[in-house]
């Protein structure tokens, strides 16, 4: 199994998590994105759409972080408890996924891109959008240690890094004590692995 990937990329952390949840070691495989490595006609033979991550394990070739986590956890998760196999648990996994696919991707990530990677994009918007979603998530996590269910979930996996990672992009997570204790339980569990830390401007500026 190899997983292509980036140290920097929340999208990448997240399946390299949810790997060594499940007890795998795939080779990693970084890819220079200053480089434009991921732009290169061998990295796009393996994701068209030129972004990491990608996951071949053996003849399976795939990309998109999301599509990945459900094929981990479908194809090595024998308890079922990471993607339960029930219709209506699944609808709400899916639910967090779109989440992750968008309100986080444009809001904490999008902040931490324009601080980490000096991206064009709007910062104080991408920054009101991650406080939207950081107050759904606290209300929810308010009154359950998981996303959905009893459990921890692919669910959990898909919006850790990003939500972790978030003040790096100058989202503060003091307000919510509610995620910031699911983040301590995400760190607990058995498997962990951290992503590279980011030193920035910004997060120095949440720490003064």
């Amino acid at each position: 199994m190899k997983l292509f990937s980036h140290p920097l990329s929340g999208h990448s952390h997240r399946v390299r998590l949810a790997a060594s949840l499940l007890g795998l070691t795939p080779e990693i495989i970084d890819v220079n994105l200053l480089a434009g490595a991921h732009k290169q006609a061998e990295f796009l033979a393996l994701n068209p759409f030129g972004q990491v991550p990608v996951l071949e394990d053996g003849d399976v070739t795939l990309y998109d972080s999301n599509a990945i986590l459900v094929y981990l956890a479908a194809r090595y998760d024998d308890s079922r408890r990471w993607y339960p196999q029930d219709g209506e648990t699944q609808a709400h996994v899916q639910i967090w996924l779109s989440r992750a696919a968008n309100e986080l991707a444009n809001g904490a990530a999008a902040a931490r891109l324009v601080t980490v990677f000096k991206a064009g994009l709007d910062h104080a918007a991408a920054i009101s959008k991650a406080e939207a979603l950081l107050g759904v998530l606290n209300t929810t996590l308010a009154n359950s240690d998981w996303l959905v269910g009893e459990n921890p979930t692919i669910a959990d996996v898909a919006l850790y890094s990003y939500i972790a990672h978030a003040p790096e992009g100058g989202v503060d997570l003091r307000p919510y004590t509610a995620v910031t204790v699911w983040l301590s339980r995400i760190e607990a569990l058995p498997g962990f692995v951290p992503m590279q830390i980011t030193e920035t401007d910004a997060l120095a500026a949440l720490a003064a």
